[in-house]
């Protein structure tokens, strides 16, 4: 299974706004710096994220992107589903009674193979709806100096709310 790299794209911006103070925004260009990826395809995924609510989109010049809701209300399931759509990654096309000679008949059992490819995609959804956004910024870890330089680039492009 392969997923598209926007999947990487959107759970790394996630938890840079996660990472935001209360009311603050990044642009989608400081996004795409922060990372160094393209911006233009970035923003359809942060519009998407919008979309269904895990991002808010605020308008303005002091506007951005920033969070929806909390961070330990976000799962790496939300994302992925959010980028990548409620669709099953196995589409069985009933092959199996094919075969030249074959009368296409109806099968007393589903296929085999489809069952053991829907249970293996359960199994990886539940275990991405286990983990939050919360989780994985408690479990990164960073040198000082990289949390330094990443403290100065936010000084630079974080957006606050006026007051």
């Amino acid at each position: 299974m392969k997923f598209s790299e926007g999947i990487e794209w959107a759970i790394h911006c996630v938890a840079v706004l996660a990472g935001l103070p209360e009311g603050a925004t990044l642009s989608n260009a400081a996004l795409a710096e922060y990372h160094g990826i393209s911006e233009s395809y970035l923003v359809k995924h942060l519009k998407v994220l919008a979309r269904v609510g895990i991002l808010d989109s605020v308008p303005g010049p002091r506007g951005g992107f920033r969070l929806e809701r909390s961070a330990d209300r976000i799962t790496l399931y939300d994302i992925v589903e959010a980028i990548e759509g409620k669709e099953p990654m196995f589409q069985c096309e009933e092959i199996r009674g094919r075969f030249p000679g074959c009368p296409q008949q109806n099968f007393a059992r589903p296929c085999e193979i489809h069952a053991a490819m829907l249970k293996a995609e359960m199994e990886w959804r539940k275990s991405l709806q286990g983990v939050t956004i919360r989780d994985i910024q408690q479990q990164v870890r960073v040198s000082e100096e990289q949390r330094q330089l990443r403290e100065a680039w936010l000084q630079k492009h974080v957006r606050l709310p006026v007051r």
